[in-house]
């Protein structure tokens, strides 16, 4: 049988879209960070913005463009409400958009919050070789995606297939191969 993969630590920046919260009550954000870096991930980067989509579309493209930045996970943001953008920022700059990963956190949503799952918009794509999720605002929402999808997906040794194995060819149409 062959040796398993080893491990490999991915660089995540998290952000906080909130109008109401500071980063030190943000809830959300702190339960991510606490996960993934239990994980024995990096955190690279985390910020809070305001529910205002030119502020959030800034942030991603930065973080798109920093090379030592491999995933973003957004957290707030992705209601119905007229203030809720995070997920139009999102598909602003995302050049292939991940559809299974919205079907799956509603799957999961139903089974823990029943038919009130149909009011979360969590999306993900990738862009510029950066893999993007917009999460809701809930440490519970945050945990779920994390401990059910993400924790999963950013693990190398993760079979069938994961995440980190097709990083190095996000960009590959970019380079010619």
């Amino acid at each position: 049988m062959a040796e398993p993969p080893p491990f490999v630590p991915v660089r995540i920046a998290v952000l906080t879209v909130s109008d109401s919260r500071t980063l030190a009550e943000d809830r959300s954000g702190r339960t991510l960070v606490e996960r993934l870096t239990a994980a024995g991930h990096v955190l690279a980067a985390r910020a809070l913005l305001r529910d205002e989509q030119a502020e959030i579309t800034a942030q991603l493209r930065a973080w798109i463009a920093d090379p030592a930045i491999d995933a973003v996970i957004s957290t707030g943001g992705t209601g119905l409400t007229g203030r809720d953008v995070t997920v139009e920022a999102h598909e602003e700059v995302y050049e292939k958009a991940i559809p299974a990963f919205g079907t799956l956190f509603t799957m999961l949503s139903f089974g823990k919050i029943g038919t009130s799952a149909i009011q979360s918009r969590a999306c993900a794509g990738v862009a510029g070789g950066t893999y993007l999720f917009a999460l809701p605002g809930s440490p519970g929402a945050c945990r779920d995606a994390w401990d059910e999808i993400l924790v999963h997906q950013f693990d190398l040794r993760h079979r069938p297939c994961n995440f980190v194995e097709i990083m190095q060819r996000l960009e590959e149409h970019r380079r010619g191969g």
